[in-house]
């Protein structure tokens, strides 16, 4: 726990926007800023003025006591954001989050992806995160009930497939687990052609993009929005 404790802290600590961090923190473990607020013997407008960024940038103390009250009262409630947020990740998929909401064209912009269904719905999307998956060891290792794993804390938030040959598999996953998330890139695939994708893609509203960039660099320019 004590990893999962440095690793809250260090992002909060480090990122531009320490309130949206908070609060991100905050809605993660699912508790009110009044919850928090108690626990922490101060007033719920105090962590509203930290939230929003109104006071000062809190200090290294108040993180840690921000943090561990996150903790602690998740302890009280039988841990199980903590237990979630610690399991051993699969090494076949990495779940990433953002401070705050990103706009998906924005998000698409930045690694290069192009539209292939769901063009209009594109620019009222907003995500929260992403995850990059290895679509063949994902599709054909991870056990149906294992692969909500995928979407980390929040569904709000984009499936990056790698290798991707077809385009039918991660859609066809995607609709059985009845998780959504918020658009779908498919990296390495030219064009989605598959029919059966194209069309679970306009059932659910589900946008699906394509991108050529290798899996490292888009990491790495996505790491702006961290």
């Amino acid at each position: 726990m004590k990893k999962l404790q440095q690793k809250i802290a260090g992002e909060i600590t480090l990122s531009t926007d320490p309130g949206a961090s908070m609060k991100k923190w905050r809605n993660i473990f699912g508790f009110t800023q009044t919850e928090v607020a108690e626990y922490l013997d101060l007033t719920p407008s105090t962590i509203s003025d930290y939230e929003s960024n109104r006071r000062r940038s809190p200090g290294i103390k108040v993180i840690k006591r921000f943090v561990e009250a996150l903790l602690e009262l998740d302890q009280k409630r039988g841990s199980k954001i903590i237990n979630k947020m610690t399991e051993e990740t699969p090494q076949f998929f990495e779940v990433k989050d953002f401070p705050k909401r990103v706009k998906a064209t924005e998000f698409a912009e930045k690694i290069n992806a192009k539209p292939e269904t769901g063009k209009r719905r594109i620019k009222d999307i907003q995500i929260t995160g992403y995850s990059i998956i290895d679509s063949l060891k994902a599709i054909t290792q991870l056990p149906v009930e294992e692969f909500k794993k995928i979407y980390g804390t929040s569904t709000d938030r984009a499936l990056i497939f790698t290798k991707v040959s077809v385009g039918r598999s991660p859609m066809v996953a995607i609709r059985v687990t009845k998780l959504r998330p918020n658009i779908v890139v498919y990296q390495g695939l030219d064009e989605m052609k598959d029919k059966i994708a194209r069309k679970i893609s306009e059932v659910e509203k589900i946008p699906i993009l394509t991108t050529q960039m290798k899996p490292e660099e888009i990491k790495k320019k996505l790491k702006r929005f961290e």
